[in-house]
């Protein structure tokens, strides 16, 4: 379970540090990658990036040419501090990106715990940083195929991770009642489970035509529907005879056969979708909320609550929100050395000092880091449950949105 944690904690650093890097711009070519595979040494890339400062010295713009020699200069530094690349190797990007104004400033952010492994070295200098191998890391590769359908509609899609996708919706156009008799009565009846059969065709080729592609990283389709259709359809063999071998039972009922029947298929199928995380945590957030209104409740939220609650010991299971972008940055007051500590959501905002009133604070880089760890961190002295909540269901969205996406379980109600 710390594991599994763990790896979450790392898929969601590395997306909140992808999101940052995808807005940088650098006035030139002037934003260097470097992206370190475990087995390669880092003396190696030292050494590189020295012949690509010496190479710096050529560039016409006087101005590029000192931002890339910062740049490299930076990246230099940071390999200084490391003896090795790690278990799953490490990104360095640094640079100076547009502040506006035709402003920039030098950043340097490194990745140094990717969730796999990194596969090649790269280095470039560009206005964009290189990010392709790192967004590969977050497709989440485990994956369910999802299909509805009955006589009237149909819809398929996968469920991977915390996600559900509806590629499409079909709709069919099979006649309904008749009033003819005799042989035309027999007419129509032919024609009507001649139409059924070509929506169905349609339908079962659509989705296998989408999956099949990715059939590797599917585990298993999940069939669904209103009525007796998918029975039907499975018995009579309409998917691709590699998609049939990955057909799961049982078949469920659900209420209609569109994209909100692909969102009660996974409802209904939590048990079977061991991989998809989407169940389990609407069911926490559920019982949050359910807990939340009762008149001694073993439940809160806030970030002091919750802070209160965990110095307690009262916390049972911590619920944060994957939407948090904020930063528990460590504060050094310069006219008096005083120290403290504040929760912050953008990188301009220094405080006063709460102990002298001055404004000459500086941040703390050692004592700095993102909330979710730090509060995960807390969670863990008192042997607290964490679970971190996507915003890709109703329910996370809702903690996020009315709660401020930090809550908590409790072991007893607290004052």
């Amino acid at each position: 379970m710390a594991d599994d944690l763990e790896m979450q904690q790392r898929r969601l650093r590395l997306k909140k540090s992808l999101e940052e890097l995808q807005k940088m711009r650098g006035m030139g070519t002037e934003l260097v990658t470097v992206i370190i595979p475990p087995d390669r040494l880092i003396s190696d890339v030292r050494g590189q990036l020295g012949q690509e400062g010496a190479q710096a010295a050529n560039i016409k713009s006087k101005s590029t040419r000192k931002h890339v020699a910062d740049a490299i200069e930076s990246g230099i530094a940071v390999l200084n501090r490391y003896k090795n690349a790690g278990e799953n190797g490490l990104a360095i990007f640094v640079g100076h990106v547009i502040v506006g104004n035709n402003k920039s400033r030098l950043v340097t952010i490194v990745i140094d715990e990717p969730p796999e492994s990194i596969t090649s070295f790269r280095y470039r200098c560009d206005s964009t940083f290189e990010l392709t191998q790192l967004e590969e890391m977050l497709i989440d590769r485990t994956a369910y195929g999802l299909f509805v359908i009955d006589r009237g509609e149909a819809a398929y899609g996968v469920a991977s991770g915390k996600r559900i996708h509806c590629q499409e919706e079909l709709q069919s156009n099979i006649m309904g009642k008749h009033r003819q008799g005799g042989q035309s009565a027999q007419r129509f009846e032919r024609l009507i489970e001649e139409s059924a059969h070509n929506f169905f065709k349609k339908a079962t080729e659509h989705a296998c035509s989408y999956w099949l592609p990715m059939i590797d990283d599917i585990q298993g389709i999940i069939i669904g529907g209103p009525g007796h259709t998918k029975d039907f359809v499975i018995k009579n063999e309409y998917f691709h005879h590699e998609i049939q071998k990955l057909i799961r039972e049982p078949f469920f009922d659900v209420g209609y056969s569109n994209e909100s029947g692909l969102r009660e298929l996974v409802q209904r199928a939590g048990t079977l979708m061991d991989q998809i995380e989407l169940d389990a945590e609407r069911a926490l957030v559920d019982r949050f909320l359910r807990e939340v209104m009762q008149a001694h409740p073993k439940a809160t939220y806030g970030e002091m609550m919750i802070r209160s609650s965990l110095e307690q010991g009262a916390v049972d299971t911590l619920l944060l929100s994957e939407g948090l972008k904020k930063r528990r940055v460590g504060w050094n007051c310069k006219p008096c050395s005083h120290q403290w500590e504040t929760t912050q959501t953008s990188l301009s905002d220094i405080p006063s000092c709460p102990k002298c009133g001055s404004e000459n604070a500086r941040e703390d880089a050692d004592r700095t880091r993102d909330i979710i760890d730090e509060l995960t961190e807390l969670a863990g002295h008192t042997s607290a449950k964490v679970s971190l909540i996507s915003l890709d269901t109703e329910e996370g969205a809702t903690l996020y949105s009315s709660f401020g996406g930090i809550a908590a379980l409790l072991r007893y109600p607290i004052s």
